[in-house]
């Protein structure tokens, strides 16, 4: 049989370096498929096997999530069939990576209905409905058949000093923080995922080559093919600081309204905005503006167009432009509020209420804001104690109640 064909776009496997942080193994000089990945994809007769696991422990997907389903998307994209496998059986588990103690441990029932939340918000970015692009799965199938003989198999394979040696456990350990035996069965868990799908490449962000390369010891250990891993950077939040997370407050999320989602990533910090166009949309890298702020609208109108599509993506852009500008919107002018009319400090909860975005200060307006309904220059504000010491705190920012509630805050 001939290679698979890709399409034109992905004739030169550019798709395949651009943002990746590192391949595994790498030998761009071998013409060995084992050895080198652009070998593999050039001379496999047939589709190859993209596996990325996630494991539904939260609800909310956002864009830093985004970074590692575009690669497996751009896979798609050239031919090859995605592996999007759910780990419902190890999410009771957890990953440990990075964890300065055991995660707790959900129950099947969370897990399952996070599991569907999750599908609904990737399904802008993935390919679902090209035959063959796209298996869906659940590591329950093979893991849950597992028995006490199995299981002694896949730990034998591993030692307590490599083990030790993952990220997170050593410094727990140095500390005297609990390690439970049954976080060591993760990685060996996701490990043999490989084994059971049979992948040929797995994805991961940087944080999980260690899990990536249990699965290749696996694949050895059974007698398999070994898989390519490839690891994708952790985006950096808003903030241009830290890595996107819910925690931190400094995420976009994928299902954000498209002012909201256009609003954040106008205001993308210049020293990682060329980053974010590299991770987050196609655009040729060499043809961007030479201004920072072009840079920013570009991005931001890409992006949103991903998620809400073209037409939406152009009006939260103009209304963008209104809220933050003094334009106009339908020709009506943005309302404003002026903050004369409160004294300082003064809690934002007030300040919702004396503006009329919100009837009163009561149990209504704490609902909105522990909602997220509340946003404060489209970020959203969840605090209901949230306080602003000045006037100077939020002199031409944008206060927003919901999708049509808004007052740009003026002197």
């Amino acid at each position: 049989m001939a290679p698979v064909q890709s399409d034109t776009s992905h004739s030169t496997l550019e798709w395949l370096d651009r943002g990746t942080s590192e391949i595994f193994p790498h030998n761009p000089d071998s013409s060995d498929p084992d050895e080198n990945l652009s070998q593999r994809l050039l001379q496999s007769t047939k589709p190859l096997r993209i596996k990325f696991g996630i494991d539904p422990t939260g609800t909310e997907v956002h864009l830093g999530h985004s970074v590692v389903l575009r690669k497996l998307r751009a896979f798609q994209d050239a031919g090859h069939t995605a592996i999007l496998l759910i780990g419902d059986f190890t999410a009771r588990i957890g990953d440990p990576t990075g964890k300065s103690e055991a995660r707790r441990q959900l129950t099947s029932e969370q897990v399952a209905a996070n599991a569907q939340t999750y599908l609904a918000q990737v399904r802008p970015i993935l390919d679902f409905d090209t035959p063959g692009r796209l298996e869906i799965r659940y590591n329950s199938e093979w893991l849950s058949k597992l028995n006490l003989a199995e299981i002694l198999e896949l730990l034998a394979t591993t030692t307590v000093g490599q083990m030790l040696a993952k990220e997170g456990f050593a410094e727990r350990y140095e500390k005297q923080t609990p390690i439970f035996l049954h976080e060591f069965l993760y990685p060996l868990m996701q490990g043999y995922d490989s084994v059971a799908l049979e992948s040929d490449v797995e994805l991961g962000g940087t944080d999980q080559k260690f899990n990536l390369a249990i699965g290749r010891d696996l694949q050895r250990h059974f007698g398999q093919r070994l898989q390519f891993g490839l690891l994708m950077p952790i985006l950096v939040g808003t903030d241009g600081i830290q890595k996107m997370s819910k925690s931190l407050g400094n995420y976009i999320g994928v299902q954000e309204d498209a002012l909201s989602m256009y609003s954040k990533l106008e205001k993308t910090p210049d020293a990682v905005v060329d980053r974010y166009v590299e991770l987050l949309t196609k655009l040729p890298l060499d043809q961007l503006p030479e201004n920072p702020r072009d840079r920013q609208k570009l991005l931001a109108l890409e992006v949103v167009s991903q998620y809400h599509g073209k037409d939406s993506a152009l009006n939260a852009q103009q209304a963008a432009l209104s809220l933050t500008q003094g334009g106009t919107t339908s020709a009506e002018a943005v309302p404003e509020f002026s903050l004369a009319q409160v004294q300082f400090p003064a809690k934002l909860f007030y300040i919702l209420a004396a503006s009329g975005l919100c009837k009163s200060s009561g149990r209504r307006t704490a609902a909105e804001l522990q909602g997220g309904a509340v946003r404060l220059d489209g970020d959203r504000v969840e605090q209901v104690e949230f306080m602003a010491e000045t006037p100077a705190d939020l002199l031409g920012k944008v206060l927003q109640v919901g999708k049509n509630r808004f007052v740009r805050l003026v002197e």
